[in-house]
């Protein structure tokens, strides 16, 4: 069972992915010719909506059973295949070992719902760290890349 909450899990990755491109809403100074990972602040940066995404997640009323049973060790590694796959997903320097979207959900029964609710707390976050409505646009495009690796399975 924690392995299939796990894996759900890596889906808010996909989603948290989104996330860290909006933390830092282009730092004055960085060229746009950058990384996203530069534009959006870096790691501190991508850790900070990362958290934030997930506690909207973990506390929504619909998506709250995906975090169910698992304990703070297991939170973390969670929190922490999000940071990496968003820091490599928007060029950083960081190594994401865990596994590929589709493996990752297949069996959690993901639902069009559950996507429409987990984007819609990963724009919340976006909103909240002042991310440009251009980087936003950038991570859910991004995002709905995804969806069908995701959803259904």
């Amino acid at each position: 069972m924690k392995q299939s909450l796990t894996t759900l899990l890596m889906l808010f990755v996909v989603l948290a992915a989104a996330a860290p491109l909006a933390v830092a809403a282009n730092p004055a100074g960085v060229p746009a010719d950058q990384s996203l990972y530069t534009r959006l602040g870096g790691y501190d940066a991508l850790v900070a909506v990362t958290k934030d995404f997930i506690g909207r997640l973990a506390t929504d009323p619909s998506l709250g059973k995906f975090f169910i049973g698992l304990n703070d060790i297991s939170k973390a590694r969670v929190e922490s295949h999000v940071i990496d796959f968003l820091c490599v997903a928007t060029g950083g320097p960081c190594i994401y070992t865990g596994q590929d979207m589709k493996t990752a959900h297949t069996g959690l029964h993901i639902t069009d719902a559950d996507w429409n609710a987990s984007a819609a707390h990963l724009t919340e976050t976006l909103n909240k760290f002042k991310v440009p409505q251009k980087e936003q646009a950038e991570v859910m495009t991004a995002i709905s890349g995804l969806k069908g690796d995701i959803v259904g399975r």
